[in-house]
């Protein structure tokens, strides 16, 4: 049996808990009159403060229920734009610098309506999928948001996709639309459109018939205009009074239960698989993580967000959180560029930033860091991937990103499910990935047998309630895989929980190196190595070894100037970790294999690592 541990939460980090709901006293049971006075005063402050960290320790086994007294939402995609244009109709919502694009939350909102007026004109309807494919432009919001107005399936789809995946994707969920710049950096969408689908060539422009791609009908270009293929114009130019009117009829009968959004996984361990997401996942996602934010206390908010809208942290704790909160947006350029991300802060003030570990490290390595003028920044979020300790401190230091928040999470869950509070103290933010969101299930299971850890020992992650996917599109298989029954999610992570509900997180089951019968979790190794002075990046994998299976192997970037062996690495752990976990190969690289949204990809490293070392 599970022991039901439920946080309760007060205002302030738990080292300096001085919450008036946790005087609880003699004198204060004894005193009638000053108890009334004292919980309108705790209901007040609450009013002020809504989310607050856990007063105190309260877990007995690695089960944890984010308990809140803020109920869920039941609002649309849609719904919750509108209410944020009619409370800030003339803040600005979204900024594209590079493209020197500004829209207030009333001129965001009559655009998305326009847009998804003209997506019903030109045959799109309620349930229907649409493909946007590209990177960070206007059109991606855009449409992100017209299509949830229309009830249309919004298909993020990386812009690194080459034909075989493109064509996998788009087959794999009936897509009727696509919505595409015609090329970007290499990649040249439209042409590669034209060879999966020929029939594009001889088609009238938005009545495509093609044998490989069936339900495909549409194809809306976002920049230059294609002879054969719609431009984002003619989508807005197609909106007649009469759609708009159906429209609004449409979109009075969404339930927040739709399905709105599908979110292709990487496919590393084969055919991607389409995470199906709700209204209610990623309102609610997003409306609970701008809380923990500070987002409706702060009068403010402007936040520099490199993150690639494709994936949920762009769409979600993006889009999502400047829908329910109000704050700006603030794109500093379509291809990712780290040193548009620091002139994006200085000169649009941003007083957030949010960014994948790899983003925060590519910032602090600009020579010329100190000639931004980062005053105006006040937090941030980092998540994605695993944050080594010492690059939370270097942000905190040199970006003056005070309370930067390490947050955990995976598409299928909507996406975060563990974040930290903005004041948490130093160990919290350096050692953990945040305390359990509101509303959410935790707990950390043995891998074999399934059955609750004790407090603090290592397991599979499991998460359940409100953010969890509707499933795997198609594919019931795969999603009885990770969600059982009783609607755990398994998410195969290695994590730990503490007394607080705040986890840490070892590795993936998969990524865990067995070496010689002994388990060793890369995260482990890396956040040692981040210790040494010299190394300003690492990433551990395990590599074939003909006697114990797998050896260790740290792949090591140098901070500029420095130097260093493989011997003295390996003589900075003696003493320090474990024999076992000592990298057997140090290997100093400049660069890592990464995916177009800045995440490593681990598993090319590995390859790549044992063709180097000719195993």
């Amino acid at each position: 049996m599970v022991q039901r541990s439920t946080l309760s939460f007060c205002d302030k980090a738990p080292t300096l808990c001085f919450c008036l709901a946790c005087l609880q006293t003699d004198a204060v049971l004894a005193a009638s009159g000053f108890i009334f006075i004292m919980s309108s005063l705790i209901r007040f402050w609450r009013r002020l403060h809504v989310d607050h960290p856990p007063c105190g320790p309260s877990l007995s086994s690695s089960y944890v229920h984010g308990a809140s007294a803020v109920s869920l939402l039941s609002a649309t995609v849609g719904q919750s734009l509108e209410a944020a244009a009619r409370r800030w109709p003339q803040r600005e919502a979204v900024v594209f610098l590079q493209d020197g694009v500004r829209k207030t939350f009333e001129r965001f909102q009559r655009d998305v309506d326009q847009a998804a007026a003209g997506l019903l004109a030109l045959g799109l309807q309620r349930g229907d999928r649409l493909a946007v494919w590209g990177p960070n432009t206007y059109e991606w919001i855009l449409f992100q948001f017209a299509t949830a107005k229309a009830g249309i399936i919004q298909v993020s789809l990386n812009p690194a996709y080459q034909l075989k995946e493109v064509e996998f994707t788009l087959k794999k969920v009936q897509c009727k639309a696509v919505v595409c710049p015609s090329s970007f950096k290499t990649q040249r969408f439209c042409e590669m459109l034209r060879q999966i689908c020929p029939e594009i060539n001889t088609s009238p422009p938005g009545a495509i018939r093609s044998s490989r791609l069936p339900d495909l009908r549409v194809v809306i270009v976002t920049d230059s205009r294609e002879a054969d293929m719609l431009h984002t114009d003619d989508v807005f130019q197609a909106a007649e009074s009469r759609h708009r009117r159906r429209l609004s009829e449409l979109h009075g009968k969404l339930s927040c239960d739709d399905a709105i959004n599908i979110q292709f996984t990487s496919g590393t361990t084969g055919n991607p698989k389409g995470v199906t997401l709700s209204h209610h996942n990623v309102v609610n996602n997003g409306y609970f993580l701008g809380l923990r934010a500070g987002y409706d206390r702060r009068p403010r908010v402007r936040v520099c967000t490199p993150v690639p809208m494709y994936h949920c942290f762009g769409s979600v704790v993006g889009g999502m959180c400047m829908a329910l909160h109000g704050i700006t947006l603030v794109f500093p350029s379509t291809a990712y560029d780290s040193r548009a991300n620091l002139e994006a802060i200085h000169k649009e003030k941003c007083t957030f930033i949010y960014g994948t570990p790899t983003m925060f490290t590519d910032m602090l390595s600009q020579k010329d860091l100190e000639k931004y003028d980062l005053s105006s920044m006040e937090g941030g979020i980092m998540a994605a991937s695993p944050c080594a300790p010492e690059l939370v401190a270097n942000v905190r230091a040199k970006m003056n990103v005070k309370e930067i928040m390490i947050g955990y999470g995976t598409t299928e869950n909507s996406p975060v499910t563990f974040l930290g509070f903005p004041l948490d103290n130093d160990d919290l933010k350096l050692n953990t990935v945040g305390c359990v969101m509101h509303h959410v299930e935790a707990k950390v299971a043995d891998v074999d047998t399934g059955e609750t850890v004790p407090l603090g020992a290592a397991g599979e992650l499991l998460i359940r309630g409100s953010c969890v996917m509707l499933g795997y599109w198609d594919d019931p298989d795969k999603t009885r895989e990770v969600v059982g029954p009783d609607r755990w999610y398994r998410t195969g992570d290695v994590a730990r929980l503490n007394a607080l509900g705040y986890g840490s997180i070892e590795g993936r089951i998969k990524d865990m190196i067995i070496r010689g019968g002994e388990n060793i979790y890369p995260a482990e190794v890396e956040s040692f190595l981040y210790t040494n002075g010299k190394v300003q990046e690492v990433q551990v994998v395990g590599v074939k070894d003909e006697r114990l299976g797998e050896q260790v192997c740290a792949c090591i970037r140098l901070k500029e100037g420095q130097t260093s062996t493989a011997d003295e690495i390996r003589t900075f752990c003696k003493g320090q970790i474990s024999h076992f976990k000592i990298p057997h190969y140090v290997v100093f690289v400049d660069s890592y294999p990464l995916t177009a949204s800045r995440k490593i990809k681990k598993n090319v490293l590995k390859v790549d690592m044992e063709k180097h070392l000719g195993l």
